[in-house]
C-alpha cells in the first residue's frame, strides 16, 4: 500500500511551523498510543505511521529533503539510522522529547541556570520564593515609608562562593550520567528517563564538600532588608523583591521575596478605596444653631468644617482631595465627614428648665419630621376607628 503524505498523516499544512507539527504529533501520539488501545491493530498501525511522519518532519534538513523529493528522500533507511518506518534512536529521542514536554514541568519543577531544568548539567537548583507579612498603619499607607525587615533565609555560602566544594577544589562531572543528571532505561518501544541516583539529578558530585555549608552552597542567615512602600498601597498589596528569596543550591538562581501588606484598623478613619470616612459626634446645639467643628486629617493636621443650622445625624460633608493617594497615579481621593448629633445627658436643673421652656415654645415647624409623623399616626388610627 502506498504511503500517505506525511503532512496529511499529521493533519497539518505544508507551511506549518515546527510547533504546529510538534503539537499535532503530541495529540495523535496520545490518541493512538498502544497503552490506550490495547489489542487494536489499526491504532498500532496509525501510531507507527504518526511517528514515522514526525521523524521526517521534525528535523529541518529531513523536512527540506521530503518537501523536495517526497518519500524517495528516505529510501535506503535514511542513511542507516533506523528510517522513519522503524524504531531507531531517532524514535526514542522523539518520544523522549514528548515525555519532557508532557511531564517535564511537573517532574522538573522550577527551571534554573539558563534554561536547565532542575538539576541538569549545571548541578544548580533555583532557590525557593519567600513570603513576609508586614503590617503598617493607615497613616504609613497614606504617606509611604521605607521599612526595615529582618528575614531568616538561606544565603550563598561565602566560603565556597556557592559552589558547595571545599575552597581550592571544585565539583566534578558525575561519572554515572556523564553530567546529564538523568539516566535512561529502554522498556520495549520506549526509552524512560529518570534522575541519576548517583548525583540526584544535579550532573555533578562533590568529593570534598565545603565545611561551612556541607556541600549545599548556602547557609542559614538572618538578613536586614529595606522595603520601599509607596504611598497609596491597599490592604493585601504584594511587593516583589527579585532575587531576595532563598539562595539557590550550589550557586543556583535565588528565589524572590514577596512582601504582603496588611493595614491596621484606624481609630478614627475608615477607608474605601481612595476615599476616607470619619464619623464625628456634634452637640445638639451645634446641629440646631449651626457652627464650625475641627476634624483631624491623615496629613496629621486639622481642618474646619462648617455645620449649617438644622443639620441632622448621618449628614455627610465632603472634603475634596483629603483622602488617600491612588497608587502610581497623580490622583487623590476625598474625605467624608459624617456627623452624629448627640443627645444631651446628665442635665443640670437649669439645663432641664431651659429645655422644658424650649419644648413649650416649640411648634410643628421646629421639629417637622416628628410632628408630621405623629400627625399621620393619629389620622391613621382615627380613620380606622371611624
Amino acid at each position: 500500500m502506498a504511503k500517505r503524505d506525511y503532512y496529511e498523516v499529521l493533519g497539518v499544512k505544508r507551511g506549518a511551523t515546527e510547533q504546529e507539527v510538534k503539537s499535532a504529533y503530541r495529540s495523535l501520539a496520545k490518541e493512538f498510543h498502544p497503552d490506550r488501545n490495547a489489542g487494536d491493530k489499526e491504532a498500532e498501525r496509525r501510531f507507527k505511521e504518526v511517528n514515522e511522519a514526525y521523524e521526517a518532519l521534525k528535523d529541518p534538513q529531513k523536512r527540506a529533503a521530503y518537501d523536495q523529493f517526497g518519500h524517495a528522500a528516505f529510501e535506503g533507511g535514511m542513511g542507516g539510522r533506523g528510517g522513519p518506518g522503524g524504531f531507531g534512536p531517532d524514535f526514542a529521542s522523539s518520544m523522549s522529547d514528548i515525555f519532557d514536554d508532557l511531564f517535564g514541568e511537573f517532574m522538573g519543577g522550577r527551571r534554573a541556570g539558563g534554561g536547565q531544568g532542575r538539576g541538569g548539567r549545571s548541578g544548580r537548583e533555583a532557590g525557593a520564593d519567600l513570603r513576609y507579612n508586614l503590617e503598617i498603619t493607615l497613616s504609613e499607607a497614606f504617606g509611604g515609608k521605607t521599612a526595615q525587615i529582618r528575614v531568616p533565609a538561606s544565603v550563598k555560602c561565602e566560603t565556597c562562593s556557592g559552589s558547595g566544594a571545599k575552597p581550592g577544589t571544585k565539583p566534578r562531572t558525575c561519572t554515572t550520567c556523564g553530567g546529564m543528571g538523568k539516566v535512561r532505561a529502554s522498556q520495549g518501544f520506549f526509552t524512560i528517563e529518570r534522575s541519576c541516583p548517583a548525583c540526584q539529578g544535579r550532573g555533578e558530585t562533590i568529593d570534598d564538600p565545603c565545611a561551612d555549608c556541607g556541600g549545599a552552597g548556602r547557609v542559614q542567615k538572618e538578613r536586614t532588608l529595606s522595603v520601599n512602600i509607596p504611598a497609596g498601597v491597599e490592604d493585601g498589596t504584594r511587593i516583589r523583591l527579585a532575587g531576595e528569596g532563598e539562595a539557590g543550591l550550589r550557586g543556583g538562581t535565588p528565589g524572590d521575596l514577596y512582601i504582603f501588606l496588611s493595614i491596621k484598623p484606624h481609630e478614627f478613619f475608615q477607608r474605601d478605596g481612595a476615599d476616607i470616612f470619619c464619623k464625628v459626634p456634634i452637640a445638639m446645639t451645634t446641629a440646631a444653631l449651626g457652627g464650625q467643628i475641627e476634624v483631624p486629617t491623615l496629613e496629621g493636621t486639622t481642618t474646619r468644617v462648617k455645620i449649617p443650622e438644622g443639620t441632622e445625624s448621618r449628614k455627610q460633608f465632603r472634603l475634596r482631595g483629603k483622602g488617600m493617594p491612588v497608587l502610581r497615579a497623580k490622583v487623590t481621593g476625598d474625605m467624608y465627614i459624617e456627623v452624629d448629633v448627640e443627645t444631651p445627658k446628665n442635665l443640670t436643673r437649669r439645663q432641664r428648665e431651659l429645655l422644658e421652656e424650649f419644648e413649650r415654645a416649640s411648634h410643628k415647624e421646629t421639629s417637622p419630621e416628628s410632628a408630621g409623623f405623629f400627625s399621620r399616626v393619629k389620622e391613621f388610627f382615627e380613620g380606622k376607628s371611624g
